[in-house]
């Protein structure tokens, strides 16, 4: 019962068009000195209040004045709209396999007066061929597990500039060892930057 509860949450959110039937909501909250908000829907990641993880992300991310910025994985677009409006020369690009996801990104970005942006829907790094950002933001699908989880973490050289910074947030008991020495055999540096309820935010550089 459990697993099956567990694949039916994957296929919810970590899919391209999620089947459930779209019931919208509007999330309004204060995020790094400012107010923000975000129109939510089923068939989404944390459709009722910004989740924990991405809380503690957004709350200390490192950010560049300016350069490309992504947002990995972005779901309603909170972590990569945030992004856009405290650096408004900072250019972000925000992707997610689940096209539901991504036109309520595009939507909350205009909701926030963020111009600064643009989308892609596609599985992981491919929307973005061969792009090197100065930093890649992450709250990765923890439920859809390591398969997925890793990529992102083993592909991120690739797709960051020589001074580059890869910033992601995951679960001190679900994985958090395993993905701190990916970070630590793929990069060869990485620091817990934040840590709270449970989750932690993982930072490497190039």
């Amino acid at each position: 019962m459990a697993s099956g509860s567990r694949k039916s949450r994957v296929n919810h959110y970590f899919s391209r068009r999620p089947v459930s039937k779209q019931r919208y909501g509007l999330i309004r909250v204060h995020l790094r000195g400012r107010f923000f908000e975000f129109l939510t829907a089923s068939g989404v990641f944390s459709k009722k209040r910004i989740d924990l993880g991405t809380r503690l992300l957004i709350e200390s991310m490192i950010l560049p004045e300016e350069g490309l910025a992504l947002d990995l994985g972005c779901g309603y677009g909170a972590v990569g709209v945030v992004a856009a409006v405290l650096n408004p020369r900072l250019n972000v690009v925000m992707i997610d396999v689940n096209e539901r996801a991504v036109r309520l990104a595009r939507k909350n970005a205009k909701r926030n007066s963020a111009s600064n942006v643009k989308f892609r829907c596609g599985f992981l790094y491919e929307p973005v061929g061969d792009m090197r950002f100065d930093v890649i933001l992450s709250n990765p699908p923890l439920s859809a597990g390591m398969k997925i989880i890793l990529p992102i973490i083993e592909q991120a050289p690739t797709h960051l500039t020589s001074n580059g910074v890869f910033q992601i947030v995951v679960r001190s008991k679900i994985g958090g060892k395993r993905l701190f020495q990916k970070m630590r055999e793929t990069f060869g540096n990485v620091e817990v930057f934040a840590r709270k309820s449970g989750y932690r935010v993982l930072v490497s550089k190039s």
